[in-house]
């Protein structure tokens, strides 16, 4: 049973195909009890579109009892199908149809999972959360690593959690015609967390450690300055580091821990050094 199907009338007419159309897709199927290849298509579309009612309706016609309908949209023959937006016909079945081609149709005009998850991340984004940004535009750039769109909301992501190589990276597979006002933000963005991330204030601190390569509240402050302009992997390096030669030295266990999860979820440099970690203590 499809929880958001309706069956198409007169007195219904205008609610479902001129307004709610409006807000979702209707998807109308034209059937008649004498064409049971009509009925076969009806009951098809109605099993595949049951668990999207978030972004289409199903609206079936007796096309015996409601003929001025069928006549309106200007039915010639059954068994056919109408997706319908904003009040136009936008696409067409006709004819019985596979399951395969049914599949096809549909994912012409419904929202893929990539799709979710680019919505996910890019609401993410403007939220400030560039960890559930990153983990949902991954997911993705899993699922269609050729959208340009996605490969922008996932450089914007990997620069917001300084994955700057990941970022350029992605940048540098975005063709000539897809590069728009959004590409230039990003490449802007990456710009400046390039500069950030080797500030004359890490410089200093980078040459104090230098003179004092064993000192652990210059090892913590040069670690700390990393992972607050996202050099994370710098952060994660230097602090094993020290962890390794010093194994009482809690502060640096502690800062270490606290900088693998400020990673994204399934961030594989988290993963390395959780596995880093396990192996020094154990």
């Amino acid at each position: 049973m499809n929880p958001n199907a309706v069956s198409l009338t007169l007195e219904n007419f205008q609610q479902v195909v001129l307004e709610d159309s409006k807000e979702k897709l209707v998807l109308v199927a034209f059937w008649a009890d004498q064409i049971p290849e009509s009925l076969e298509l009806r009951d098809k579309l109605a099993s595949k579109t049951a668990t999207a009612g978030e972004h289409v309706i199903f609206a079936d016609v007796d096309c015996q009892a409601q003929q001025q309908i069928a006549m309106q949209f200007g039915i010639q023959g059954l068994p056919t199908a109408v997706l319908v937006k904003a009040g136009q016909p936008i696409d067409a079945l006709s004819g019985p149809q596979p399951d395969e081609a049914i599949e096809q149709f549909l994912a012409k005009h419904l929202p893929q999972p990539q799709d979710e998850f680019l919505a996910q991340a890019q609401a993410a984004l403007a939220n400030g959360d560039a960890n559930q940004a990153y983990s949902a535009a991954k997911q993705a750039f899993d699922l269609d690593s050729s959208r340009a769109d996605i490969k922008l909301v996932l450089a914007d992501a990997c620069v917001s959690c300084g994955k700057t190589e990941d970022a350029q990276a992605l940048l540098d597979t975005v063709m000539m015609v897809d590069q728009d006002s959004y590409y230039q933000a990003v490449v802007a963005k990456l710009e400046l967390a390039n500069e950030a991330s080797n500030s004359p204030e890490l410089q200093a601190l980078e040459a104090k450690l230098a003179e004092s390569p064993d000192d652990p509240q210059l090892i913590q402050q040069l670690a700390a300055q990393y992972s607050q302009v996202n050099r994370h992997e710098d952060a994660l390096a230097l602090l094993f580091k020290r962890v390794q030669t010093a194994r009482d030295d809690a502060d640096s266990k502690k800062l270490l821990l606290d900088v693998m999860k400020a990673l994204p979820d399934g961030d594989p440099l988290a993963s390395k050094y959780r596995r880093k970690l396990y192996t020094l203590l154990y």
